[in-house]
């Protein structure tokens, strides 16, 4: 009854806060129904709020790299970096590498001859 009536409060201070609220109330559900108290709960609904945060900023990746990741059954974490890899490798190779330099490198000294041991 107690976590119902939880639930009930934070959803509805959820719907009448607008989005922003919304999102932390969501996690704050979620959290409530994963019985989470203390430091793990507000680890979890700052974590959760940070993903929710972040969803949209994200950028799309591209079909060949989400099939990659597909064929490789990949999930999770495991899936993000391999397709943040695969993003990174896929940029065009121009900007990956430096450009040459405006005037000529000057010509390397000669070697100094090599002494031998000291007597």
């Amino acid at each position: 009854m107690k976590k119902f009536l939880l639930t009930a409060v934070v959803a509805a201070f959820g719907l009448l806060a607008g989005s922003a609220f919304a999102a932390n109330a969501d996690c704050a559900a979620k959290a409530a129904e994963k019985k989470l108290a203390g430091a793990a709960k507000t680890s979890f609904v700052k974590k959760c709020e940070k993903d929710a945060g972040a969803a949209p900023a994200a950028a799309p990746a591209s079909p060949a790299c989400e099939k990659s990741a597909a064929d490789k059954k990949l999930a999770g974490a495991a899936k993000k970096s391999h397709i943040k890899k695969c993003m990174a490798d896929s940029a065009p190779a121009a900007a990956a590498t430096p450009a040459a330099p405006a005037t000529p490198a000057a010509p390397a000294k000669p070697a100094a001859p090599a002494s031998g041991p000291k007597k």
